[in-house]
């Protein structure tokens, strides 16, 4: 069995959970209870950020992090947050073939499908919120990090990553499916949709897919009805989009944009108190492949996106404290 977060920290880790659980289950339950309250009571005078025994993100004093965390970038679009600046408009704009669609119009017509409102915006002192971001590297193959994965409150996975099959070593449990229309795939009734628009046809898709099933190709064919809980979808800000690209990873290059990982990282940074990080980067032996592929084809190209950049800001985030990095087989 293979648990790797970080060779130097994993056994304090694993040892600190065990002497936990041992005090804990010598401590009389009413007597526990009372400390838990008292505890939350002291949260709240102090104005502590969250209920996080180990690290909360919002509480974080590092200089770097403030400089990069901008907390008032909406990570989703609602029905209060639309408008962005012109700026904004035109980044976004950039990324795409130019669109005759009246975007107000197809944030209308996407509000009538799903809900409008701001998601996760409810820290404070009594939400411990834990995120566990899963990639798809193929140095998860052989982990064993299922358990892990599994035992946080959110788990998020991207595009069409499969879980079947591979539960010892990924999980079982998805919370959020993080997706483009060119990647999507079916979802169940308890997962929610986080649309990733990288175009204003992929806004005008999810609401058509929700619905009548009108747009059949985006760049290329595309499930054209989704499976999906209209009420667990959710878009990804535009403006959020930007600020990741020029706060995050400072990239000057109109051409170029965040991968979904990263964007998803990002995200996770924004909506959870706690943050650790799966199936990232290359494997033991510097091949860089995903876990699902029958025959792994080695890739380290990332297109338009910044690659080097974001794995050295990934880096960064783990050597600061403020993820877990798991950095597997």
């Amino acid at each position: 069995m293979r648990w790797c977060k970080s060779t130097k920290v994993i056994f304090v880790v694993l040892f600190s959970t065990a002497i936990f659980t041992v005090t804990i289950h010598k401590v009389p339950y009413g007597h526990f209870k009372d400390l838990v309250n008292n505890s939350m009571v002291e949260r709240f005078l102090h104005g502590e950020p969250c209920a996080c025994m180990e690290r909360c993100l919002a509480a974080s004093d590092d200089m770097w992090f403030a400089e990069h965390f901008k907390k008032d970038v909406p990570p989703v679009l609602s029905l209060n947050n639309s408008a962005f600046p012109d700026h904004i408009f035109k980044w976004w704009q950039s990324l795409q073939s130019r669109s005759k669609a009246n975007y107000s119009q197809v944030i209308t017509e996407l509000f009538s499908v799903i809900p409008g409102e701001e998601w996760y915006r409810d820290d404070g002192p009594s939400r411990c919120r834990t995120c566990a971001v899963v990639g798809n590297s193929g140095n998860l193959l052989g982990s064993y990090y299922g358990p892990i994965i599994d035992n946080h409150d959110f788990v998020f996975r991207m595009n069409k990553a499969p879980v079947e099959g591979y539960e010892k070593d990924v999980g079982s449990r998805t919370t959020h499916r993080i997706m483009y229309p060119e990647s999507a795939t079916h979802l169940d009734n308890n997962t929610h949709l986080v649309l990733l628009p990288f175009k204003t046809l992929d806004i005008q898709w999810v609401t058509s897919a929700l619905t009548d099933g009108s747009i059949k190709r985006t760049r290329f064919k595309v499930i054209d009805k989704l499976q999906a809980n209209k009420d667990k979808v959710m878009v990804m800000h535009p403006a959020f989009m930007h600020y990741v690209h020029n706060t995050w990873l400072h990239i000057k290059s109109r051409r170029s944009y965040p991968s979904t990982g990263f964007l998803v990282l990002i995200f996770a940074l924004h909506i959870c108190d706690e943050v650790s990080v799966f199936g990232f980067g290359s494997n033991s032996k510097g091949t860089w492949h995903h876990y699902f592929e029958k025959t792994p084809k080695s890739f380290k190209r990332t297109g338009k996106h910044s690659g080097g950049i974001e794995h050295e800001t990934i880096l960064e985030l783990q050597e600061r404290k403020l993820i877990d990095l798991y950095t597997g087989w």
